[in-house]
């Protein structure tokens, strides 16, 4: 999980910013309207809507902005119709990258996301080219002074958690998407502070990366991200940590 731990780190740093201008709660809204899109407006029948509740609740989107979000997708109020799309490329050192996102013109979205790929010495690929080194996964990332790693255990293994590993800062619990609203309760129940989670796209192995080509993709990953239509970027790198205090330096 090296590749997921490092972004992440990184885009925390980078939502504390999109959040003061509002770009990661359009992303949440478009996720939100997709949702309920797909499988009706009530979340009690629809995990993905669910899903996309608990992270717009995550970002402190207002719970009126949810809901009018959720009425454009089930059609109770005027509203683009958003196309779920996911691309995968290649970033310097042939990182694989995956990009999901949502948009309403596929023919728009295409070549920019192609162009910051070129920009960033990478290349988008074709469909399929590395989606099978990905697994989906719920990961949930909880500082070390929030709960005992045998607290832990027993709390999310109960609600249907995977794995639980203890890294420098923080424990990192995984889940299937399936269960990720169980987990996300049983933590909210016992009182334990979630400082980050999503879910994501899990890589099964890591291509080390360091240097000048490691610069470059961690600027292609920020660029991708920060594009209006990407809803989350997937990668399998790994970064030795003395190379990303050279980066963060």
């Amino acid at each position: 999980m090296a590749g997921h731990s490092h972004w992440a780190n990184i885009k925390r740093k980078k939502e504390a910013v999109d959040n003061k201008r509002g770009k990661i709660w359009n992303k949440c809204s478009k996720a939100l309207t997709v949702a309920a899109q797909m499988g009706g407006g009530d979340p009690a029948a629809n995990p993905r809507l669910r899903l996309a509740i608990s992270a717009a609740k995550s970002a402190r989107m207002p719970n009126d902005t949810i809901d009018r979000a959720i009425k454009k997708g089930t059609g109770e109020s005027k509203g683009d119709a958003f196309e779920e799309i996911l691309y995968e490329g290649y970033g310097p050192c042939g990182v694989a990258v995956l990009v999901d996102t949502l948009t309403d013109n596929r023919n728009r979205t295409a070549p920019e996301l192609r162009k910051l790929f070129d920009t960033h010495g990478g290349n988008l690929g074709a469909s399929g080219c590395v989606a099978w080194n990905f697994d989906r996964k719920g990961v949930f990332h909880i500082l070390l002074d929030q709960s005992t790693e045998e607290q832990l255990m027993e709390i999310t293994l109960e609600a249907g958690a995977d794995d639980i590993q203890r890294e420098a800062e923080h424990f990192t619990v995984t889940c299937e998407p399936e269960v990720y609203s169980d987990v996300q309760e049983a933590l909210e129940k016992a009182g334990i502070e979630v400082d980050d989670s999503s879910v994501t796209r899990i890589p099964k192995d890591h291509v080390d990366v360091e240097g000048n080509d490691a610069k470059k993709l961690m600027k292609l990953m920020a660029a991708l991200d920060d594009h209006d239509d990407v809803q989350g970027v997937s990668a399998n790198f790994n970064i030795s940590d003395e190379v990303m205090a050279e980066i963060d330096g």
